[in-house]
């Protein structure tokens, strides 16, 4: 008797290359910021994430979604808070159709990456820039921001050229969908970001960075039957980081001002969960939610003088109240737009 067993995603060769790309970009991201002392770490250290985790090729094509998601991100921050700031009904709005820019972006797939990052980096660009006083300039976060990016191609460039792929990957395709799924994805997912936005200026929220992010990241799946996984996934990730970071505070003790010890923790840990991220298909899932927040708590948290107790335990709070509400948020906008046959999602049973 024959059984036949299928076979998921194995660690082969270029998985090797690609968990060891994600590990070293990310840690001279984290060593550059730390060194020079730049300010927004998170950027340093997550984007090569991002890019080396999310994109396992790297192309001209890849480049310049990349760059030109900074740029855009920059503009629309620079125009939303210099103009509009004082306004907020008006902010909200222009914020609403950016998000729904971009999201249409990463639901046709005509520039996913670009919507993707575009997403993540304003999300978190408008975040800090809404606290910005007048005692301070919004002008470091988006210089920062932009050097983040620029930096983050360059390590990229390294580490493909440095663990090149054994052998060649074949190209993703995007499946087609139909214009209402389309719009149904668009409008929820702009929906519920614009609505987390609104949420953590109204309740205002500062230092829950790492939530707001993650109220974001679950609508990658850009539809409710996906998100639910998602969000599930990114609760268990964020758990799994948080403990990550607290264990790797044990070992640093009070040493996180010898920068060579939080270099070689975060360098373990990133090729560690990133073998499990590649593991689980290469796409944001339990793997991913591991990186990401173990990388933001590095990157916003850890410095000479600090440590990740009280942020590892506090991000995980944050982020299991901002999930469950999010996919109370999404599940509502799902039904709602499917009661109209323009909006109806091609998932609707």
């Amino acid at each position: 008797m024959t059984q036949v067993v299928s076979q998921g995603p194995q660690f082969d060769s270029n998985g090797l290359r690609q968990a060891l790309r994600i590990a070293g970009g990310c840690t001279i991201g984290f060593a550059i910021s730390k060194l020079m002392n730049w300010p927004n770490g998170i950027f340093f250290t997550v984007y090569p994430m991002l890019l080396l985790g999310m994109v396992p090729t790297l192309s001209r094509g890849v480049i310049n979604q990349f760059i030109a998601s900074a740029a855009f991100s920059a503009f629309v921050v620079l125009v939303i808070q210099g103009l509009f700031s004082h306004l907020p009904v008006v902010m909200t709005l222009l914020v609403f159709g950016i998000f729904c820019f971009l999201f249409h972006k990463m639901s046709s797939g005509s520039a996913f990456l670009f919507g993707a990052l575009g997403v993540v980096s304003l999300s978190i660009q408008l975040h800090f820039s809404s606290y910005v006083d007048q005692g301070s300039s919004i002008y470091p976060l988006i210089l920062s921001n932009g050097l983040a990016i620029l930096l983050t191609v360059i390590i990229a460039a390294i580490m493909h050229g440095v663990f090149p792929d054994v052998t060649a990957r074949p190209s993703r395709v995007m499946p087609a969908k139909p214009k209402e799924s389309i719009r149904h994805e668009v409008l929820l997912c702009a929906s519920v970001a614009t609505l987390s936005f609104v949420a953590f200026q109204v309740l205002d929220l500062q230092d829950s960075i790492s939530a707001q992010a993650a109220s974001v990241l679950i609508l990658f799946s850009l539809c409710w039957k996906a998100a639910g996984m998602a969000g599930w996934q990114r609760a268990i990730g964020t758990l799994i980081g948080c403990n990550a970071a607290l264990l790797s505070q044990l070992f640093l003790y009070n040493h996180s001002d010898f920068l060579l010890f939080p270099v070689a923790i975060l360098w373990i840990l990133s090729f560690v969960f990133a073998r499990f991220h590649i593991l689980g298909g290469g796409i944001p899932g339990i793997g991913f939610g591991v990186l990401t927040t173990f990388g933001i708590l590095f990157g916003q948290s850890l410095g000479p003088g600090q440590d990740l107790i009280y942020s590892a335990l506090y991000r995980f709070s944050s982020v299991s109240v901002a999930i469950i509400l999010s996919l109370c948020a999404v599940y509502v906008m799902h039904h709602l737009l499917n009661r109209f046959s323009a909006t109806r999602h091609h998932t609707f049973d």
